[in-house]
């Protein structure tokens, strides 16, 4: 009898550590649970979409505003190679070289906004005549345009080109057959032109 009851006692026992350990391991479980929801939630990268301005370099965005220059001494001439052969240039006063566009028609201009980032305009300040650092054969004057107050040699609006790195350069000569390196025997607008040579690079 006595022995029966310590045996059932026993099992009580076994059977209450059993159970005991079993909601232990249940607990456990539910919090790592938890703990690892909360740490998954937590550590969630935020999908973010960066404003886009729009535009570009060579697209028909807005470009950038030109900065104008004092028209006293703003620009010069410089010997520089073009298409292979040394020639006198005009270029601005930093000595960056000129172009010009032949399908440009003063005063109006075709190059604005995302053009002009790429072939910046030579914009005067204030309502002074622009003038050169060296004597010129041809007329030097400016006419407000799309761009602004911008300067032109013998009716030609003027402009320097993006792709130029450094004085001397004329990497734009030829571009898409319009955009030519400005010299100081550049005839009037309206006037026949000599087919200048180029340097066969296609662009805007």
């Amino acid at each position: 009898m006595h022995g029966n009851l310590f045996l059932t006692r026993s099992l009580a026992r076994s059977c209450f550590g059993v159970l005991a350990a079993a909601a232990l391991v249940v607990l456990f479980a539910a919090c790592g649970s938890t703990s690892g929801s909360s740490s998954s939630t937590a550590s969630t990268p935020q999908n973010t979409t960066p404003t886009s301005s729009g535009g570009g370099r060579y697209g028909n965005g807005g470009g950038t505003t030109p900065t104008a220059s004092s028209a006293s001494n703003l620009l010069k001439t410089a010997t520089a190679t073009v298409s292979g052969k040394s020639e006198t240039i005009l270029t601005n006063a930093q000595g960056m070289t000129l172009y010009y566009r032949t399908s440009d028609a003063p005063p109006a201009t075709v190059c604005s906004g995302g053009c002009a980032s790429a072939w910046p305009p030579l914009i005067v300040s204030g309502s002074a005549a622009p003038t050169s650092a060296t004597s010129l054969p041809g007329k030097l004057t400016s006419a407000t345009d799309a761009n602004g107050n911008q300067v032109e040699y013998n009716g030609h609006p003027l402009y320097t080109f993006s792709g130029d790195t450094a004085p001397g350069q004329t990497t734009g000569n030829g571009t898409a057959g319009v955009w030519f390196v400005t010299t100081p025997d550049l005839k009037s607008q309206g006037t026949p032109q000599a087919t200048p040579t180029t340097n066969g690079y296609s662009g805007y």
